[in-house]
């Protein structure tokens, strides 16, 4: 058992963590006959994403840090074989940035990620057409996307971050 740290009143362990360890096992996608490798890069590709867009649409680490935890309680209760993480990750960010009050239009986030998947293809860099059906398709499928997000979990989206702890205990 590993030993008990105390920060102020805080006592951080591994044992005390939000979801419970049946849950981290027995995820969804395993359900779905995902193997854990591939359910582990998946999540870290969402987070590298969500990651990504963030800092191009200049968005506080907050905001990001938001939209990822966001992304993992999704995936926790939900399934990768039956939700594309892309939009999952796109309608996160969308959400958290609501959330952390540095709103962002979905015309801006749908741009960003769409510039990044056309870097990750090697492709030439095209401006998204937004009179196209590609932008009206992906516009309309992060909105329902958010709505899932939303819903699983129960509107409760608050994220209380380590880090924003920390930096008031110290300066």
């Amino acid at each position: 058992m590993e030993p008990l740290k105390e920060f102020s009143s805080t006592k951080l362990t591994l044992y005390n963590c939000v979801i419970p360890e049946d849950r981290l096992r027995n995820t969804p996608s395993s359900k779905d006959g995902m193997c854990h490798d591939t359910e582990i890069d998946l999540r870290m590709k969402g987070c590298e994403c969500i990651q990504s867009a963030g800092l191009l649409l200049k968005l506080p680490q907050a905001a990001m840090a938001t939209a990822q935890v966001l992304f993992h309680r999704f995936y926790y209760a939900k399934s990768f074989v039956k939700f594309n993480f892309y939009y999952t990750a796109m309608a996160c960010l969308f959400l958290a940035a609501k959330i952390e009050e540095n709103n962002k239009r979905l015309r801006d986030v749908l741009n960003v990620f769409h510039h990044l998947r056309q870097k990750r293809k090697g492709s030439s860099i095209v401006p998204m057409d937004y009179v196209g059906e590609e932008y009206y398709r992906m516009r309309n499928t992060v909105n329902k996307y958010e709505r899932y997000v939303l819903k699983e979990l129960g509107f409760c989206v608050h994220v209380q971050h380590p880090h924003k702890v920390s930096s008031n205990v110290t300066g």
